[in-house]
């Protein structure tokens, strides 16, 4: 996957106009489908907690489908491009202590996929305005950089891909 530049003011737009449809849908979803089946099977003892969870569970099936069936949607462009870098930075994530290790030791692999995953968090962190520990990031990459001096490699997070990962 291969990090781009988003406009932050259109992705940021367009990610609370999703979230607030998705609650809003949810809300109304899962009041519609809970009452109609509330009218349909009365429950003499008053208690419709099966119903409304079922109103809830089938709601949130929908708004999933919505949300799949109109990814490729011009709209949802920028949304599903961050969805899709934090899917592929939690993959790195959880194999981040391998892969320091690995880099202590040169695997320039391992090198590439930190370096990855640090311009990756860097964007991301712009993106939602947490820029509260991207001094921590920029010491991070001080360190990644020496240790890529070190081996003689130059890292571009062009040249990431996650089939690499299989190796840690």
């Amino acid at each position: 996957m291969q990090l781009i530049e988003i406009n932050k003011a259109r992705y940021r737009r367009h990610l609370n106009r999703v979230i607030a449809g998705c609650i809003v849908g949810l809300a109304l979803g899962s009041l519609a489908i809970s009452q109609t089946l509330i009218a349909l099977f009365p429950d003499e003892s008053g208690r419709h907690f099966t119903w409304n969870l079922l109103g809830v569970f089938f709601t949130s099936i929908m708004i999933a489908w919505l949300l799949n069936r109109y990814r490729n949607h011009d709209y949802m462009s920028e949304v599903v491009y961050v969805w899709e870098l934090k899917k592929a930075l939690n993959k790195i994530n959880r194999r981040m202590l391998k892969l320091k290790v690995a880099s202590r030791e040169g695997n320039a692999n391992a090198l590439l996929a930190i370096h990855y995953s640090y311009a990756g968090s860097r964007l991301l962190w712009q993106l939602d305005d947490n820029t509260i520990i991207m001094d921590d990031l920029a010491i991070a990459q001080t360190e990644l950089d020496n240790l890529a001096a070190k081996y003689h490699l130059t890292l571009n997070a062009d040249d990431y891909d996650e089939g690499i990962l299989q190796e840690f």
